[in-house]
């Protein structure tokens, strides 16, 4: 059940509200429980079992470090001065232990299910190359729950942050449980956090018609994202990398523009749609984007793009790795060996390592996912150890840093970089991606796109001119929300016909424009796969 389709938005959201709208207070937690089991259930049948599994074994890890500190306040006061750091190391280790089982217990569950079989192809292939007989087994059963990838890190942030005693774990079953397969956000996330969402969803909210109405603002905002561009752009897009070999040049570089514009509309148009739905009942999701495509470095393109996974793997890869004490003492061996910067970048640059080879690799099942890791781990490293270089060059040319045209070539260079590492996410392959990067500097084809032969596979000039003005539109969205942050807000504050001819607007465009029926197929959203 994608969240674009009628049976999502009309039938099920509908009768999830309607029934959280009348149930007393202290049963809402309860209705957007059972909805959010049913929606699971919907979409994964017997698969809810391992969600259910996750449910279980966070929610027990969670109550028995609880006991361990109960037990180690109690005892705390009867031990000797001299027994008492003794004691609290015993009390962290315990501690650690029950953290370490339930999260790689989730995490090997999540790794047998979206990598065993490519794993295995692998070492099957390595063998074989070194003349050795091959002997892992290939499992069609296999399976993947919906949303395994987002609730196994939401998860895992839950186990982490009681053991680190940012909060104590839930005593309540059904909040945790909530917490977990709450339906907006179970299949593409933003991944949550427990003490920014654990408490909104389980204390239930009553109706409140200006929430209700941003609430379907968002919805409707996100629903012409998905359905007016990405949807629209499917085709044109599979047509250039189902085929790659076929183009080249003005070709493929207009086919890695699109699928930007594609994944974008699509991934922060079903935020947009999930973000609303959870607003309906009176949750605030965890913001996922911040106008990504305004970043003047790929650092930061990473931090307004997919949010949640870059705080998530700040907190709990970046930070651990950096300042664990063995990278604390190569920090000191480098910087004595190699100068204060160098050493530090070194120490650095082996947790940045780990965060995007865990990037690349949650993303999907594939050589090309490590690769796409790798790549932004060299663009950002390669920023980095550039940066003092840059600054020298502008002190000594005179280059204002701080210009607006400085900041627009930073911004161009950006979207490049991004383009080419979108590319790569889409390619095929490794190797396809390497043929369509090649042939953007092979033959132009312009000819192509002027006798319009490109536009016979699934996109025509007219459908090529809704996408680009449905990207100057994100574009003037996103310059006015520069300005004004709460665009909502600032759209409430105009007259009534302004705001309904807005509202008028956006709907005839889903009517008229948007991608559906006749030749147009259902296009399930991009991340809804991991």
């Amino acid at each position: 059940m994608a969240y674009n389709s009628f049976a999502y938005l009309v039938v099920f959201l509908g009768a999830a509200f309607l029934c959280y709208t009348i149930a007393p207070m202290r049963m809402k937690h309860s209705v957007l429980l059972v909805f959010s089991y049913l929606f699971y259930f919907l979409n994964s049948r017997m698969l809810v079992l391992f969600q259910l599994f996750t449910t279980l074994t966070v929610y027990y890890a969670g109550i028995f470090m609880n006991r361990i500190d109960d037990g180690a306040r109690l005892a705390k006061p009867t031990l000797p001065a001299e027994a008492k750091s003794g004691y609290r190391n015993v009390i962290k280790w315990q501690k650690r232990g029950v953290m370490l089982i339930c999260v790689l217990l989730n995490v090997g569950i999540l790794v047998f299910l979206k990598y065993y079989n490519f794993l295995s192809l692998s070492l099957d292939a390595l063998m074989s190359a070194l003349h050795l007989p091959t002997f892992f087994p290939q499992f069609d059963w296999l399976k993947l729950p919906a949303g395994i990838s987002f609730y196994t890190l939401q998860a895992s942030g839950y186990v982490i942050d009681v053991y680190r005693g940012k909060y104590r774990a839930s005593e309540r079953l059904g909040k945790v449980a909530l917490f977990l397969v709450f339906f907006p956000q179970v299949v593409e996330g933003p991944i949550g956090r427990f003490d920014e969402l654990g408490e909104q969803l389980y204390e239930g909210h009553p109706f409140d018609y200006k929430r209700d109405a941003f609430a379907l603002q968002l919805i409707l905002w996100g629903l012409f994202k998905k359905m007016v561009l990405a949807d629209r752009a499917n085709p044109f897009v599979d047509e250039v990398f189902g085929n790659y070999t076929a183009y080249s040049g003005a070709m493929t570089a207009l086919g890695a523009l699109v699928y930007t514009l594609q994944i974008y509309a699509d991934f922060s148009g079903v935020i947009d749609i999930v973000t609303g739905s959870a607003e309906l009942f009176g949750v605030r999701l965890a913001k996922n984007f911040d106008r990504p495509f305004f970043s003047h470095t790929v650092s930061e393109f990473w931090r307004r793009w997919h949010m949640t996974l870059g705080s998530w793997l700040r907190d709990y890869v970046f930070y651990p790795i950096s300042l664990s004490r063995w990278s604390q003492k190569l920090g000191r061996r480098a910087r004595e060996k190699l100068g204060e910067f160098l050493g530090g970048a070194l120490t650095m640059s082996v947790a940045l390592f780990a965060v995007w080879m865990t990037m690349g690799v949650w993303h999907g099942v594939g050589w090309k996912y490590t690769a796409y890791g790798l790549y932004y781990f060299l663009i950002v490293l390669a920023g980095t150890l550039l940066e003092p270089v840059n600054r020298f060059i502008s002190a000594k040319t005179g280059l204002n840093r701080e210009s607006r045209g400085f900041k627009a070539w930073q911004i161009l260079r950006t979207f490049l970089l991004v383009t080419v590492g979108m590319m790569l996410f889409r390619a095929d392959t490794v190797g396809a991606f390497f043929h369509m990067f090649r042939s953007l500097f092979g033959g132009s084809q312009m000819d192509v796109l002027l006798d319009g032969r490109a536009f016979s596979h699934g996109m025509d000039q007219s459908d090529l001119l809704i996408l680009a003005l449905g990207a100057v539109l994100l574009l003037v969205v996103g310059l006015l929300q520069e300005k004004h942050p709460d665009l909502r807000e600032a759209l409430a504050e105009k007259p009534t016909a302004f705001r309904w001819t807005v509202y008028f607007a956006l709907i005839l465009a889903l009517v008229i424009f948007g991608a559906y029926g006749g030749a147009y197929r259902a296009v399930d959203p991009i991340y809804g796969r991991f």
